[in-house]
């Protein structure tokens, strides 16, 4: 057979027949040659050189896909640690901004009969770097003093910081005491890949702790360390890993902050007085849409801004939070520090099922308190009970049987009502929107009653649980008087067990 069917040396299939001699340099070493080479191709000669294989130079070539090792993570309980560099030159920058802004740029002009010009003469220029200079000089002494001044470092169970060059003070911080640690990073520091770090702490408006600014991964690498210590854990402890919960599409973020009842009620006001005026030029018409329009600024892109890319996620060491567009803001709630939870539903929004959470911290205080007291934006009602139920552990919100108020009370609302069980007291009111309040009973910080003149005529009163200052405001208004006594009898005893049944939560991971 010939062509390119016909059988070669290996016969049909690729089989070597019997008979046939091996090829040239396979099968048993002949006279003369070396030792067979492993494997296939010819045998290698006796001889060889003194430098066989020849020397490699240099360092050994790396494997394709070699990653380099990450540095080591930071150990802030071993010496001091310092700002990150790049604060130096970032605070510069601030002073000069202002600097520029309020006389720089007006060193630049020069006055005339026909208006001010522009650098028009050499002499403003020299004028205007003559006072710039040294005012930059300054600024920069400022901003190093300031990043020599600062110093940090974790000893044991404490954060310590130390302020000061000639006169040092230092500040000493149990982490047992530590409500939430947030992260971040406005708008100028991501340049610099910088991180501002607060540290929140119970005692009201002046227990914060800033640093300002550390680099990404150090304080990252700061918070797990900080969380880790403040829940009893060795401070070497990894990252607890998180389970997303709930993010926040930006349409649903939109619809949510136009589709209620005040914003649409602006926006018609807003739309019919701008037509008004440009129809019959009436220029008194801008007293109704100016007003309007930095109201729907301040309801509706304000919060957008703020909550862009809210996300939500549990993880061992509490509740993280991460939102902002220009200025991001990345939040640690640990467990137990949340002390009362708000579900809130505005009118339109409970048509279609949506809720909000707000929640009362504990350490925050003032401007902080009501910048973080949105745990949950928008979302809807049945991932808010969830987020709620994982807050306040084994507890279910609608399954608590409310009692409505008393019938000789003037209210609008008769949906209003209350009720407790062995975990949290729940308190409903609100019409047509609806609020419910919830406080577990540890968290509880006293139990009172109240009774307003009209009250007094009607034989009623009101029971307040209270929690720390915030959002969140528990009561069961209008009750009989008999009533609201065994209510607050009971509720004091519920909240004496839970507490002595909680223990100490200042190590919550123990």
């Amino acid at each position: 057979m010939s062509g390119p069917y016909a059988p070669g040396p290996y016969g049909p299939y690729g089989q070597r027949p019997p008979h046939a001699a091996p090829p040239p340099g396979y099968g048993p070493p002949q006279p003369g040659q070396g030792p067979p080479r492993p494997g296939y191709g010819p045998p290698r000669p006796t001889f060889m050189p003194p430098h066989y294989p020849p020397p490699q130079y240099g360092p050994p070539q790396q494997p394709y896909g070699y990653l380099p090792q990450p540095p080591p993570p930071v150990r802030f309980s071993e010496g001091t640690h310092r700002l990150h560099w790049a604060t130096i030159p970032l605070r510069a920058f601030v002073f000069m901004v202002i600097y520029f802004a309020l006389l720089g740029f007006p060193l630049l002009l020069t006055r005339t009969e026909n208006g001010a010009r522009f650098l028009d003469a050499p002499e403003v220029l020299l004028r205007f770097l003559v006072v710039t200079v040294p005012f930059m000089m300054v600024a920069t002494g400022a901003a190093l003093w300031g990043w020599f001044a600062v110093r940090f470092r974790v000893d044991g169970d404490d954060l310590v910081v130390e302020n000061g060059v000639l006169r040092k003070r230092a500040r000493r911080i149990p982490l047992s005491r530590v409500q939430a640690i947030d992260l971040v990073r406005p708008l100028m520091t991501r340049i610099f890949a910088l991180t501002e770090v607060r540290v929140e702490l119970a005692g009201g408006e002046q227990s914060e702790i800033v640093l300002r600014y550390l680099g990404r991964g150090a304080a990252q690498q700061l918070r797990a360390e900080l969380l880790a210590r403040a829940a009893g854990l060795p401070g070497h402890t990894p990252e607890a890993p998180e389970r997303p919960l709930w993010r926040l599409s930006f349409g649903a973020l939109l619809g949510s902050l136009v589709f209620r009842l005040p914003v649409l009620a602006t926006i018609v006001l807003f739309f019919v007085s701008l037509i008004y005026m440009l129809l019959f030029r009436e220029g008194g018409m801008l007293a109704v849409a100016v007003p309007a329009l930095l109201g729907l600024i301040r309801a509706v892109f304000a919060p957008m801004v703020m909550y862009a890319g809210f996300t939500v996620a549990m993880s061992p060491d509490g509740v993280r939070l991460r939102y902002g567009l220009l200025e991001t803001r990345m939040q640690t709630v640990p467990p137990g520090r949340v002390q009362a939870i708000g579900l809130v539903e505005p009118a339109l929004w409970r048509a279609i099922g949506w809720a909000r959470l707000e929640v009362t911290v504990a350490g925050y205080a003032g401007e902080r308190q009501a910048l973080s007291s949105v745990l949950l934006p928008v979302a809807p009602r049945h991932v808010c009970l969830y987020l709620m139920s994982q807050i306040f552990p084994g507890t279910n919100v609608d399954a608590v049987a409310l009692l409505p108020a008393s019938a000789k009370a003037i209210a609008l609302d008769r949906a209003d009502g209350a009720g407790t069980d062995d975990a949290i007291f729940v308190s409903r009111h609100g019409w047509p929107g609806r609020r419910t309040d919830v406080i577990a009973h540890a968290r509880a910080q006293s139990v009172r009653l109240t009774v307003n003149p009209l009250q007094r005529l009607l034989g009623l009163a009101t029971v307040h649980v209270d929690a720390p200052p915030g959002p969140v405001r528990v009561a069961a208004a209008d009750r009989d008087l008999g009533e609201a006594r065994a209510i607050v009898e009971s509720t004091a005893r519920r909240a004496r067990a839970a507490r002595r049944a909680g223990g100490e939560k200042a190590r919550w991971a123990r």
